[in-house]
């Protein structure tokens, strides 16, 4: 076995340092846990109702607490599918054949029949080079898990893992959990606070701990309530934080609502139909993170296609208000207007002036 090289050693060096933030949270919360049920609720609390009524909520909101951050630090981040890896023949000839239009048709024509709808910014298709695969829709890759993540979001320290598809439900969840989390805490706490702190109490052991305690829940909340406002609104508008920063690139240009669907439709694509799972750090996404609704305005000219019934729309793709492929039948339902798809068999591109496709590019975007 051949030995270990410096390159080795700095990745497994790298791999220890990154749980670093995941172990100071677990200790933190062990030590919440030590503070609150024992220190303030078994030492400090005199009334036995009161005991018992903070004990049962606290261990409620500390069992979803950590079952959500449980599941979003170890629900590993899903990647492209199969169809979406270029084939042994492509790869031989884009890595062969100069960078040029020979790629351009390769890609052209590994893209044509995935459903895919974003473009980097000058018009190309979304080519990872270090996977060697077409990107999906909403899929980036993250230099830290040196992956393609399918709906990246971003990668977080705090739980050592890409928060994308397979686990953004769990990671809103954990934000609202530790909220509420630290709210409980907080407003529990406060009176034994004001107490210690106006000498009200016997100064013994717990006095550290409750007002420390104290002030750890009210900072964290503040910190936390504005986190998880920040991604309601992402939820809200059926965006990444990466789609935040940078909008995605459809073919007739950028659009920053691309994906939205309306408020309800947005909620539905991240908690799923199924509302008793949705307070429950279980999965319940619709579809498979590969292709997701769009509201396009202009229909690509490469992939055509109308919604049955509705051909006329072909004559005017300015007006047209489908996506310009069919969807997945995961993800098809949300869109109320659209009932069913049928793939036509030419373009519409063809014979219409100004209706040429742009040179695709190669652009190694991360």
């Amino acid at each position: 076995m051949a030995p270990s090289g410096p390159g080795s050693v700095r990745r497994r060096c790298r791999r220890v340092l990154y749980w670093i933030p995941v172990v100071f949270i677990s200790l933190l919360l062990g030590w919440s846990y030590y503070a609150y049920a024992i220190q303030l609720c078994i030492v400090s609390m005199e009334n036995i109702g009161e005991q018992v009524v903070c004990l049962i909520a606290y261990h409620l909101l500390f069992a979803m607490f950590v079952w959500s951050y449980w599941k979003t630090i170890f629900t590993l981040p899903m990647n492209p599918s199969k169809e979406f890896h270029l084939s042994y023949a492509e790869k031989e000839l884009l890595e062969r054949e100069p960078r040029g239009e020979a790629h351009q048709e390769v890609l052209r024509r590994a893209a044509k029949d995935l459903p895919i709808y974003t473009r980097t910014m000058s018009g190309a298709i979304r080519y990872c080079d270090r996977c060697q695969l077409i990107k999906p829709d909403r899929c980036h890759h993250c230099s830290v898990c040196d992956k393609c993540i399918l709906k990246m979001d971003h990668h977080c320290p705090w739980v050592n893992n890409c928060v994308g598809f397979s686990n953004y439900k769990f990671f809103l969840l954990f934000l609202a959990y530790s909220l509420l989390y630290c709210l409980f805490i907080a407003a529990t706490d406060l009176q034994y606070f004001i107490k210690f702190w106006t000498n009200g109490l016997p100064d013994t052991q717990a006095k550290f701990h409750i007002m420390f305690l104290f002030f750890a829940a009210a900072m964290f909340s503040v910190s936390l309530s504005s986190l998880f406002g920040y991604h309601c609104w992402l939820v809200s508008k059926n965006k990444s934080t990466l789609e935040a920063f940078r909008s995605p690139v459809f073919r007739h240009g950028t659009d920053k609502n691309g994906f939205s669907l309306g408020f309800g439709k947005n909620m539905l694509q991240v908690f799923g139909d199924e509302k008793r799972y949705w307070l429950l750090p279980i999965f319940s996404s619709l579809g498979d993170g590969c292709s997701f609704p769009t509201c396009l305005v202009n229909q690509d000219p490469e992939q055509p296609s109308t919604p049955a019934g509705l051909n006329s729309s072909s004559k005017n793709p300015e007006n047209h208000q489908f996506p310009a492929k069919p969807l997945r039948e995961s993800q098809s339902h949300l869109l109320t207007d659209s009932q069913s798809w049928t793939e036509n068999s030419t373009s519409l591109g063809k014979g219409k002036a100004g209706m040429s496709n742009p040179a695709l590019t190669m652009e190694n975007e991360t």
